[in-house]
This record gives structure tokens, sequence and C-alpha cells, in this order.
């Protein structure tokens, strides 16, 4: 029994290598086995089923290479061959039979279908001494048109990339000119040496460069040979360029960003695609010619800018006429529209004057993120029309860090906590506004397990502290000791209930305001007056004083025009009693207390500053210092502006958003 299965599986693997035996198999089936093979792309078996004719005029290593290559390089997937079986069996005298059958697939330009008959052949086998069915092959089975010596074509047609727009329809990000520098080799006039010193001295681009793209083949004396991209804006350098013999400028299709480094970090840039760009997006489309959105929005919103290039599948024939087998028509890529304003965004990012810091500007009503500053900054027009090596050892190695992108970064902010940890505090209850408490000299400290530490405060009023004053005042102590008395975990709670510990629902993504591991009280001290391990990104904390002019809900920040204005993110941290009252104190912090420099004649700011040391070795010891300052204006509350500047003190921050009130009033 055991020899008899044997002897049939040994008959049909003879059959699947070698072809069909009408002993074995019917035609039908030999057709239902080789469509088996197709539909798995099984090239290499699928020759064994051919006529012998057939072989004769196509190598088995030349059928297999061929339709491999062309099934990889279209992407075919989903192949379907459909065929209807005859509904009585074949004439066993019968030495040809067709087979009509239907083909269906996916291809990077979309689907082909098409209807075809294949002719299968009844041949004898002298050596076997067996008839085989064979099929006739035909290169239109794999393509209809598809004939020997055609080739096929997939031309690509590159989208329009969309536009990034400020609220007012003002670019941030467009499509423009640049110059393209180039040489045309006979007009050197024989100073084909100092001609490419000099070029590769102005570009910053090395002499092989250039040396390079003149050898290559297809190469002509009178032909203009690119050489580089730069701004069009830039005419001094073009200028100098132009003097050299042989020297001629194109104008050519370039990715521009009007604002500069007054809003790089937003923007971001595009860059050459890389082979690991093309790796992680092998589905997309992208060559290796094609620009790819870097850093920023370019990055984040990179699929909805770029669209979908077209595609067409052309079947060249020999004669030079062309058959369009497939096309995926372009897909420009969309302008998106932010809530942006360009002109609040220049002017916080020049009253920074290249110093190191961030802010970030929102109506706390809608939402709406009116200004994102990284400051100092790169300029993304270099970047992207390609920086040389001196331009990027230079943003490299600057000890202000123009390409840290620090208004989606998170510094411990300082005494701008207080109004949240007094907020949590007023929700929980351990706050009353009418509670004050006697605190006695510039120190304190919970009890002598805390050995050599101390709070430290910046005043001794003379008086008790209500929570008012502690703000009037920033005084450490009173916040210390009343988030004590809260605990930990309540306080902890009420940090999340801010949004800490959570990704800020925002298409830009934004570091985690964080607190750490507050493991003792004196780290539950520190944290209550934004030291500790309290991180924060100044777009977060603009948005949780919104909470004071919201009736005690904290809105949800938006960047594009199209999101809806107005909604809450986090819900009844406080009461509208509570969410004034605090307001009105912040009122006073700029009238009477530690952000007086911030008043303005006749045009009222509440506010809160912060100064957050960092790097610090031990207490005693003066550190490096973040200043902070954010404000709104209570009577007009449309404009909430957290600002950062690292290592100064919270005085210039008062300064800066002082000025920038003073400019958009």
């Amino acid at each position: 029994m055991k020899k008899g299965w044997f002897l049939i599986l040994l008959i049909f693997l003879i059959a699947v290598i070698s072809g069909c035996s009408d002993k074995v198999t019917k035609p039908e089936d030999c057709f239902a086995e080789y469509v088996k093979l197709w539909e798995s792309q099984d090239f290499d078996k699928m020759y064994d089923y051919l006529t012998t004719e057939t072989k004769k005029n196509v190598a088995k290593k030349d059928f297999v290479d061929r339709y491999n290559k062309i099934y990889k390089d279209l992407e075919i997937q989903k192949l379907s061959i459909q065929y209807t079986k005859p509904e009585t069996e074949t004439d066993k005298k019968a030495k040809k039979i067709k087979f009509p059958f239907h083909v269906k697939m996916n291809s990077l330009a979309g689907e082909i279908a098409f209807d075809q008959q294949a002719n299968w052949v009844k041949e004898e086998d002298d050596d076997k001494k067996t008839t085989e069915w064979r099929m006739k092959w035909d290169t239109t089975f794999i393509f209809p048109d598809l004939e020997e010596g055609d080739k096929i074509s997939v031309p690509t047609i590159p989208p329009i990339r969309g536009a990034i727009l400020d609220r007012n329809g003002i670019a941030l990000a467009e499509n423009g000119t640049g110059s393209q520098i180039g040489l045309v080799p006979k007009k050197m006039e024989g100073k084909d040496t100092q001609v490419i010193q000099q070029m590769a001295k102005l570009l910053g681009i090395s002499e092989k460069e250039i040396e390079d793209a003149l050898n290559q083949a297809w190469v002509k004396p009178d032909l203009f040979v690119p050489i580089k991209t730069i701004s069009a804006n830039n005419t001094e350098l073009r200028e100098k360029l132009l003097a050299l013999p042989g020297v001629q400028v194109a104008n050519v299709e370039a990715r521009i960003y009007p604002l500069g480094e007054r809003a790089a970090h937003l923007t971001g840039n595009l860059s050459p695609v890389t082979a690991e760009d093309l790796e992680k997006h092998k589905d997309k489309g992208y060559t290796s010619t094609d620009m790819i959105g870097k850093r920023g929005l370019e990055l984040v919103f990179e699929d909805r800018l770029r669209g979908e290039p077209g595609v067409q599948i052309i079947i060249k024939k020999e004669d030079g006429s062309e058959k369009i087998l497939a096309e995926k028509e372009v897909q420009n890529g969309e302008d998106v529209e932010l809530t942006i304003d360009s002109a609040l965004q220049t002017t916080i990012y020049d009253e920074l004057q290249g110093k190191p810091g961030a802010a970030a500007a929102i109506d706390p009503t809608t939402g709406e993120t009116l200004a994102l500053v990284s400051s100092p900054a790169y300029d993304p027009n270099v970047l992207t029309l390609g920086a040389t090596n001196d331009q990027w050892k230079k943003l490299q190695d600057d000890p202000k860090q123009p390409m840290l992108n620090r208004f989606n970064s998170a510094f411990a902010p300082g005494s701008v906590l207080k109004p949240i940890t007094a907020a949590i505090g007023l929700k929980n209850g351990t706050i009353t506004w009418d509670q004050a408490l006697t605190i006695n000299g510039k120190g304190w400290q919970k009890d002598k397990s805390w050995g050599k530490y101390e709070v430290k405060r910046v005043s001794d009023p003379g008086v008790p502290i209500d929570l008012e004053k502690a703000l009037i005042y920033s005084d450490n102590i009173y916040f210390a000791q009343k988030t004590i008395e809260l605990g930990k975990e309540k306080f902890e709670a009420g940090l999340k209930n801010f949004g800490f510990a959570e990704d800020m629902p925002y298409v830009y993504p934004m570091h985690q305001s964080t607190f750490g591991e507050i493991g003792s009280d004196i780290a539950l001290a520190d944290s209550s007056y934004g030291q500790g391990q309290i991180e924060m990104s100044v777009l977060h904390l603009a948005t949780t004083y919104s909470t004071f002019v919201h009736k005690g809900n904290m809105v949800k920040p938006i960047l594009e025009a199209k999101e809806d204005k107005g909604q809450i993110w986090k819900k009844d941290l406080l009461t509208e009693d509570q969410a004034n009252h605090l307001s009105a104190a912040l009122r006073k912090v700029v009238d009477e207390g530690t952000a007086r420099g911030a008043r303005l004649e006749g045009f009222p700011l509440a506010g809160k500053t912060g100064t957050a040391e960092y790097e610090k070795a031990e207490q005693g010891i003066e550190g490096k210092e973040n200043g902070w300052f954010v404000a709104y204006n209570p009577e007009k509350p449309d404009l909430v502006i957290a600002l950062m500047v690292q290592e100064g003190g919270s005085a210039g921050a008062i300064e800066h958003v002082k000025n920038i009130f003073k400019e958009t009033r």
C-alpha cells in the first residue's frame, strides 16, 4: 500500500517538474496548476510547462529573469487569473485545446486587467515514452501588446508640493525659484584650474565635486553642466560667480522659506531623499532624485504636502510607437493653512535678538497658536538647497545650538508653575484665599531630617502670607508648605490634570511636560515652585494659563486653521470664580510684584515670572538660570505669551514680553 502511494507521488512530482502527462492528468488540470504557479509569480516552474518550440526561442534564465524583473519593477500584487473549466472532458484524441482566461493585477500605476487565450498542445516524448500537454507561450500572456523586443518604461510625473501658509495666507514655505550655478566647459577660456578653484571657494564645495560633475559621461564642451543651486536672493554671490569665465546661471524650481530663520524650526526644511528614506517609504513612489521633509512641518505634513506622483506603464515598440498599459494621475500636494501670525512670529524672533530661548503665543479662548519661536535658528533655505561642509560645521559647532528646537523641548519652569500649584491646592481645598501663613525669615525646612537643606525665598515682607501675596512676592516657602500639606499623590494627580505626563493633542510633536520622581518631601517642596525634576514646554505653559481666562477650563491648542476652535482639553480645573480670582492676583503680580517691569501705560497685563536654576551642584552655589515670563491682557484675553531665555534671569524675559505687547497692541 505504501509503495503504491509513493509511486503516485513520484509520478505527480515528475509531472509538476517536467510538464503535464495525459496519463496523470487532463489539460484543464495542467492549466489549473499553471495558473497557481503564475499567481505566485513562480516563473521558474512555469517555464517547465512550455512547448519544446518555445524553449528553443527563449532560454529559461532569460525567461525567468525578464518576467521577475518586470513584475518587481512594476510592483505587481494581488495577481488573479480566472478561467472557466470546460464542462466536458477533453477528447483523448485531441492534440490542441484553448483556454480563455482573464488576468487582473495591481501595479504601481493602478489596476491592469485583460483577457487572453492559452493554447495547449500535446507533445510526444519518445525518451520518456509519454504524451505531455504543453503550453505555447505568448509574451502577451504577461501584458497585452507586449511582444518580443518590446521594452517597458515607467515614467513618473512629480506632484507640485503644497505650500505652508499662515492665518492670512502668507507663505511660510512655498515653491519658488533658485539660481542653478553651472559651467560651460569650452567657455572657461583655458582657465579651467583657476575657475574651478575660485568657484569651489565661492560655493563652499570641494574642487573634486566640480571636477566630477564636469567628467560625467554626457558632458560635452558646449553643454551647461549644473554644479550647485543657491538662493535666488543671493545676488552678491551670483555676481561674483558670473564674473568667472564659463559660469552661467539658470533659474530652477526650489523650495523657499520667506521668513527664513524666524520660522525655521516651525517650517523645517527639505533634504534630498536618502537610502534610508527610500526603504522607509518604499511603497510611496519616492526616487533617489526626490526631496523629502526632514524637519518641522515639512516632515509632519510630508504626505499631505507632497501629494502623489503620477505614474505610467508604457510598452515601447521596436518601431518607436508606444502603448500605455496603465496610468495613475498625479495628485498635487495640499496647501496647509496654519493659525500662525507671521507678523507676531517675526516680532518675537527679532525681539530675542539671537539669544537662546523660546516662546509660544496662543489665543487662550480659541486655542489658536499664533507663534512658535526657537532662537537662535538656522536658515532653512540654505539647508534645502544644500549646506556646504563649512556651513554645517558652523551650525554644529555654534555654542548657542541653532539646530536645537527649543519650543518643543521641555525646561525647568521655575516660579511660572506657581499659579498651577495654586490651582491644584484650590481644587483640593488645601489652599483658600483667606488663609495666611506666618513665615519668618528667608529660609525654611520641614524638620531637622532635612539636614542643611532649606527652601529659600527672595525676601521676608514681615507679614502673614496668603495666596495672593504668595503670588505677588513669588514666595517659595508658602508653596512648599502648602504642597507638602497637600501630599505627593494629590500634587502629582493635579499636575496630570493639567496635562503633565501625557502627549499634547497637537499636530506638531511636543516633548511631554514631566515631573519626574518625587521621592521625598524635599523633592515635593522643590517641585511646588517649578524646580526639582519639573519640566515644561513653552506651548504647554502658555496653554495652562488659558485656564485663568477660560472659566477654569484649559483650552485645546491647535495649529491648523481647519481645526475646531475653542475646544476644551482639560475641564473643570477650577471654578469660574477661582479662575477669576487667580487672574486678578496675576494682575497684581505685574502691578505690585515681581513683574513690575512689565507695566505698560494704558495696557493692563497679568502674568508670572520665573527663574529656574539648572546644572546646580549644591545649595548655596549659584548655577545657570533660565528666565521666564508668561503674560496676557486680562481685559482683552486674546493673547497669552510664554517666553523663556536661557542663561538669564526673569528681568530679561519680562522686558522681551513687554516689548512684544507694545509692538502688537
